[in-house]
């Protein structure tokens, strides 16, 4: 959950790109020169090390992690392309079934968009954004349903795991899906992903002759700040949404958003597609809306369990009605509120069940080489979280309270038919299209 979560791609994954290269990789299926392979055997000996240090179950769950290792070496020796050796030294750690324990390997010097946005609505996979002015959006429709991508039928499970590959470790300039449109039919589609070269070399020293491209990062980094601000509406005296997309805010922009909550009679607290954060943002969000010390669960790791404790914020508490919406992108600190919120009969909790990674983890950054470096890196569980209940919400979720699925139909009209639903518990008439216009959803730029 203290994973850096600025470096945010793509929803609900906690499993984002480290860094950004310098001696970078043009493409995954390039033939691979015996130089690279010495940097993917360098890799994989780095990350096997700081997996040894510092994962939070020193017996690995019984799982043979050396022979694992030995055995991504050994495909590294016989890999024809880079994306296969980035897949060895991934695949090395899939056994945890961990999901917050992955390698991410270094950035490639290009930009590469499929041009959509997938959700999983039930245990249905369904287009839920296109991208204007890009294959995509002449080949698909909001409220398409997968039915399957590169021939793997896309579950809850498998579609982390597609995410991962595709995106960060095999990337494709070319997707092959089978879609079902809303009014049924089958179809069978390939799309070209948009590519945009980026600089293969990237100077950070401030003496290029062209200028440092340090500024080119920070720009960039402020482009990913800007997706994941935090939003809000007050649709009347009584009614206020807080559009979260990550526990990743500065306490005083926290406490300004409550401030204002406390205005309001009901608060909407909307975390769908919100993959988490930082712990202690998590007790601040938790004490502000309860009115008593609260216990969030027991940290186990390799020394003996750690209450998580949340402190009540006292007169700064939210008293009001509160909704949380959740959705199956919604993770970690996410389905963690939300869960606490259920055990202490809080508030009401309504949406779909969530995507069950939950687990605590650090980013681990990494590099090889001096004078032109190779940055990558590694999120590593450091604890599971165990709920006051007993259990823990890995590979579990948390299931509303309340389950509210919008149809293909509604995606396909852009009706937003659980915030619509949410408004009107809180005694407010709010029409599903409105509703869905309230937080558009932003593309980061190529």
């Amino acid at each position: 959950m203290r994973a850096i979560l600025r470096r945010l791609v793509f929803f609900a994954l906690t499993l984002f790109l480290a860094a950004f290269a310098i001696d970078a990789i043009s493409s995954p299926q390039q033939n691979l020169n015996e130089l690279q392979r010495g940097r993917a055997l360098d890799m994989l000996r780095d990350f096997a090390a700081a997996v040894r240090k510092n994962y939070y179950d020193s017996t690995y769950h019984g799982v043979d992690l050396e022979a694992r290792f030995r055995e991504a070496k050994e495909k590294i020796e016989k890999a024809t392309s880079l994306g296969q050796t980035f897949a060895a030294i991934a695949v090395a750690v899939d056994a945890l079934n961990d999901s917050h324990t992955h390698f991410l390997p270094p950035e490639r010097p290009l930009r590469l968009d499929y041009g959509y946005r997938l959700r999983m609505n039930g245990d249905a996979c369904f287009v839920s954004e296109i991208r204007p002015n890009t294959d995509a959006a002449a080949k698909l429709h909001l409220g398409d349903q997968f039915l399957k991508i590169e021939g793997f039928v896309p579950t809850r499970d498998s579609m982390v795991k597609m995410n991962y590959y595709f995106n960060q470790i095999y990337p494709r300039g070319v997707m092959h899906l089978l879609v079902r449109d809303p009014a049924g039919a089958e179809h069978q589609i390939e799309v070209q992903a948009a590519v945009h070269p980026t600089k293969r070399l990237v100077d950070l020293t401030f003496t290029g002759a062209s200028g440092p491209d340090i500024w080119d990062i920070v720009r960039d980094q402020e482009n990913r700040d800007h997706l994941f601000r935090q939003r809000h509406v007050e649709v009347s005296d009584s009614l206020m949404i807080w559009k979260m997309p990550a526990f990743d805010l500065k306490e005083e922009e926290m406490d300004r958003l409550w401030g204002m909550a406390r205005k309001h009679t009901t608060l909407i607290l909307d975390l769908r597609g919100n993959p988490g954060g930082y712990v202690t943002l998590l007790q601040r969000m938790i004490g502000s809306v309860m009115d008593h010390e609260v216990k969030i669960g027991d940290r186990v790791g390799r020394k003996d369990p750690k209450p998580l404790v949340a402190k009540s914020r006292g007169s700064n508490v939210f008293t009001g009605k509160l909704i949380v919406l959740i959705d199956s992108s919604s993770a970690s600190a996410a389905e963690i509120f939300a869960r606490v919120v259920q055990l202490e009969h809080r508030g009401t909790v309504l949406g779909d069940r969530t995507s069950g990674m939950v687990m605590e983890s650090k980013y681990y950054p990494l590099q090889e080489g001096i004078e032109k470096v190779i940055f990558f890196g590694a999120t590593i569980t450091d604890a599971d979280l165990i709920m006051t209940d007993g259990k823990s919400l890995e590979h579990n979720g948390v299931t509303p309270d309340e389950v509210v699925l919008p149809t293909a139909a509604d995606l396909a009209a852009g009706r937003d038919t659980v915030l619509a639903h949410a408004a009107e518990l809180a005694g407010v008439k709010l029409d599903p299209v409105e509703a869905g216009k309230m937080f558009p959803f932003e593309w980061l730029p190529l």
